[in-house]
């Protein structure tokens, strides 16, 4: 299933980029996100900033057919690969589970706002439920980036 999702941030591309690499920042966003627990990792890999979101979040919602894949909790693995200011390559996972995204962030500025563009495929290999599943992870994932794009803006309102 393919995904895109829009985020618009009242901020030069270098103020978005600053926040992106603040430790604090996704700290707020793996809170507002109603995750269990959660740590955000960063790291260089030559010249490629890697920054790395695992968390915990509780399956409390999910429809019983999916409930049954993933447990009661949901660890969802999120691994950013900046190989730009501007461009990162994203993978996210659920360590165990046949399933997965991979796509892009993408950063545009224009006059002084950045457009933030997140575009990925996701794939949950079962047969039968799989297409079902990967619309459920969608939903998630958009509700997911609306925590995030009001952190962002509450951040960068500071």
């Amino acid at each position: 299933m393919r995904f895109t999702h829009t985020m618009t941030h009242a901020a030069p591309m270098a103020e978005v980029g600053a926040m992106l690499d603040d430790p604090a920042y996704r700290d707020e966003v793996i809170a507002a996100q109603g995750s269990l627990r959660g740590t955000a990792s960063f790291g260089q890999e030559g010249d490629t900033v890697v920054v790395v979101v695992d968390q915990l979040q509780p399956a409390d919602g999910i429809p019983g057919f999916a409930k049954k894949f993933v447990g009661d909790e949901i660890n969802i693995v999120q691994r950013e690969e900046w190989t730009a200011v501007d461009h990162a390559d994203l993978h996210v996972t659920i360590p165990g589970k046949p399933g997965q995204m991979i796509g892009s962030i993408e950063l545009v500025e224009d006059d002084g706002t950045t457009t933030e563009t997140v575009e990925a495929e996701i794939t949950v290999n079962i047969p039968l439920v799989g297409g079902k599943i990967e619309k459920l992870i969608g939903d998630l994932l958009r509700k997911a980036l609306c925590a995030e794009e009001q952190v962002a803006r509450d951040y960068l309102s500071r």
